[in-house]
C-alpha cells in the first residue's frame, strides 16, 4: 500500500485527505493519505518510515528546505517547497503551488482589459509561489506585510489610492481560513471596483470575507480551489513517476 500525507500546523482546514482518498478510489490503487500536524519541523523524522511522499503547508514550506537531500531548480528559485517525494532513503523537494497559481491567474485575468499591477498580501511560503509566477508574467507587484522591511508595504499604510493603483489583489495569508471565517486582511475595501481582480489562496471556506468584499464591489474573484487541485495533481504525478 502506498502511503502519502500532509505536514503542517494547523490542518483542520485541509481537504487533502478527502481529495486523495477519492483519487485512490478512482485510480484503483491501494493507498492512504494522512494528516501529520507537526508541532515543529524538527518532528519531521516522526513520519512513518514507509511514507512515499508528502505535501507541506503552513508554516513549514520554507523551514523544510534545509532538511531535504535535494531540491528541484524551480523550488529553489521560488524559495519554498510544498511537495516532497521519498526515494531510496532520500527526500526530494518540489514546488507544485506554482502550477496552481498559473492556472488560476490564467482564468482570473483572461478578460483583463489592460496590464494590471498586483498587491500581494503576505510573505510566507505560499506568497513566494505567487511572487514567482508574477515575475514570470512581468506583472509589477508590491508586497504587504505585518512586519514590513526592504520596501514592503504595511497594512496600516494602505490607502484608497493604493487600492486604485493595484487592481489585482492576492491574499496569500491565512486570514479568513476556516475556522476563522469572519477574518479578512486589513484593507480599504471601499476602494474596490468592478475593475479589480481578487485571488484568495484559501479554499475553505469557498468564499472568504475577503472575496465577499470583492463581490459586493462587482470585482472578479477566484478562490484557492483551482490552485489546490493543480498542485495536488502535480504532486501525484511526481510521487508516481517511474
Amino acid at each position: 500500500m502506498k502511503r502519502f500525507g500532509l505536514i503542517g500546523r494547523p490542518l483542520g482546514h485541509s481537504y487533502s485527505a478527502e481529495y486523495f482518498s477519492d483519487k485512490f478510489a478512482r485510480e484503483h490503487i491501494a493507498g492512504c493519505y494522512d494528516l501529520f500536524e507537526l508541532p515543529s519541523i524538527d518532528d519531521l523524522n516522526s513520519l512513518p518510515d514507509d511514507i512515499c511522499g508528502f505535501n507541506v503547508t503552513i508554516p513549514y514550506k520554507r523551514e523544510i528546505m534545509p532538511l531535504l537531500n535535494e531540491i528541484s531548480e524551480e523550488a529553489r528559485a521560488v524559495g519554498a517547497v510544498n511537495c516532497v517525494v521519498c526515494r531510496n532513503g532520500r527526500r526530494i523537494g518540489y514546488n507544485t503551488d506554482v502550477i496552481g497559481v498559473r492556472s488560476t491567474l490564467d482564468t482570473l485575468l483572461a478578460d483583463a482589459a489592460s496590464p494590471v499591477k498586483a498587491l500581494l498580501l503576505g510573505t510566507g511560503g505560499a506568497s513566494r509561489a505567487v511572487r514567482y509566477v508574477l515575475g514570470e508574467r512581468n506583472i509589477e507587484f508590491a508586497t504587504v506585510s505585518r512586519n514590513p522591511s526592504g520596501g514592503e508595504l504595511s497594512y496600516e499604510g494602505l490607502s484608497p489610492e493604493t487600492i486604485a493603483e493595484y487592481r489585482l489583489i492576492v491574499n496569500a495569508t491565512p486570514s479568513g481560513m476556516y475556522p476563522h471565517i469572519e477574518e479578512a486582511p486589513q484593507l480599504p475595501y471601499e476602494a474596490l471596483t468592478e475593475g479589480h481582480y481578487l485571488f484568495d489562496l484559501i479554499y475553505n471556506p469557498p468564499v472568504t470575507r475577503f472575496l465577499r468584499y470583492g463581490l459586493s464591489a462587482g470585482a472578479h474573484i477566484a478562490n484557492g480551489e483551482r490552485m489546490f487541485v493543480g498542485q495536488a495533481e502535480a504532486s501525484w504525478r511526481i510521487w508516481n513517476a517511474d
